[in-house]
């Protein structure tokens, strides 16, 4: 019997020629992955258990990114604590403060490959995915666990696969895509299974797309979120870190749980409103609904192609009197190659404010707070309450094109109505 994509990649790093779905089995950890929100917890936790080296310090990445710059004294301490934690222990890799997301940071210098494991301590993990590695967010006992050991046990999930087929529309993107198959099937429908991502449409997507899809799986539940790797990949590793990658796909006898075909030529712009990822509909139910604050960026989608979307539409505009307009780039290198192609210009001179590059207001630890019943139009991956500030406070979720559109507005807007201009 055939092995889907998370089969392939589990069977490899348990050192198994086969595994099926259902099956525990205990694999080696490809890379493992830790930000600043749980970093010196878990390091310090190892030191508590007696262990003062790691499985394997050159495969092990720790990023500062989520409290950036520092907003307390508590968080800069924490910092310090993991800079030191990095120096003791050795590790091979650290992103410090400014240099951008962790899940922008590990494609963009090529620490992901196809068939690889990657373990992180932040659920969107599954990001990893869309470069055909098995990419998935762990707590903080089972990270020492990893650390101490290189090991850990999965269950191999059943995997559902959506057949993609047809083409967008101008002013529809990969993130209407997957706002759309939360909103159809739901936020726990691929609880613990892996979600594997098909078809023709999918052969000309790029991989900016690929990766806010596989970021965004988990909100479905996803244990893995995966697209086979293929000729964009390839490319895409060439340029970002210099080595390419054969074909890595399922077998085409592998058996799915599901396989849903999912048309995309007719889809239209689609916006998650408050208070769940998975309650969406179609730009025009929720169109003309005030905004006070417009985000663009976060791991889903702070990269340059997601700034060059909002651009486009902002170039020669001005953001409505009444609504802040926050930019975060994913990463230092989206900032410079959007300074460089002017792409930030066209954001700055419409009124956007640029935060460090980082995980920014989507996190709510920093930067872009709301207050009660302010409502925020924003391209990262969570609407719950409480997220970016104020319990009372309204958060909907859309493509950069969407959010940018609504920013000139003032209200919910939608992009397929606004002029286009080509920067960059």
């Amino acid at each position: 019997m055939g092995m889907t994509l998370a089969e392939r990649i589990l069977a490899q790093a348990a050192g198994r020629d086969t595994v099926t779905a259902g099956e525990f089995v205990v694999a080696d950890i490809g890379v493992a992955l830790l930000h600043d929100i749980f970093a010196a917890r878990v390091f310090g936790l190892l030191q508590e258990v007696g262990f003062e080296e790691l499985f394997d310090p050159d495969r092990t990445i720790v990023v500062v990114d989520h409290l950036v710059p520092a907003p307390t004294a508590e968080a800069a301490a924490a910092h310090q604590k993991i800079r030191e934690h990095v120096v003791r222990l050795g590790i091979g890799t650290f992103y410090d403060a400014g240099e951008g997301i962790c899940h922008q940071l590990l494609p963009e210098r090529g620490h992901v490959r196809p068939g690889s494991l990657i373990v992180g301590t932040d659920s969107h993990s599954t990001t990893y995915g869309a470069l055909g590695a098995g990419g998935t967010g762990i707590g903080t006992s089972d990270m020492v666990y990893a650390l101490a050991t290189g090991k850990l046990w999965f269950r191999v999930p059943e995997t559902i696969r959506f057949e993609m087929t047809g083409s967008l529309d101008a002013g529809v993107s990969w993130k209407d895509v997957i706002l759309y198959l939360a909103g159809r099937y739901g936020a726990d429908a691929a609880q613990y299974k892996a979600m594997e991502f098909a078809g023709p449409a999918v052969a000309t997507t790029d991989m900016s797309s690929r990766l806010t899809v596989s970021n965004m799986a988990v909100e479905m539940g996803a244990k893995f979120g995966i697209f086979a790797a293929d000729e964009v990949t390839d490319a895409y590793l060439r340029d970002h870190g210099g080595e390419g990658c054969e074909p890595y796909e399922p077998d085409v006898d592998a058996q799915y749980e599901a396989v849903y075909d999912v048309p995309l030529s007719d889809l239209a712009p689609q916006v998650a409103m408050p208070n769940e990822v998975d309650r969406v509909g179609p730009i025009e139910e929720v169109e003309g609904i005030t905004i006070d604050q417009a985000f663009i960026g976060s791991c889903t989608n702070g990269r340059i192609e997601d700034l060059r979307a909002a651009a486009e539409i902002l170039h020669g505009q001005k953001v409505a009197p009444g609504v802040r307009l926050l930019v975060a780039p994913a990463s230092r290198q989206v900032m410079q190659e959007a300074m460089d192609t002017g792409v930030l210009a066209s954001l700055i001179d419409a009124g956007a404010t640029v935060l460090a590059p980082g995980c920014g207001p989507c996190f709510g630890g920093h930067g872009g707070l709301l207050g009660p019943g302010e409502r925020c139009i924003g391209t990262h991956n969570r609407n719950f309450t409480g997220r970016m500030g104020a319990a009372q406070a309204e958060i909907y979720l859309a493509s950069p094109a969407t959010v940018a559109a609504s920013a000139i507005v003032g209200r919910v807007a939608d992009p397929r109505t606004m002029e286009v201009a080509a920067i960059g």
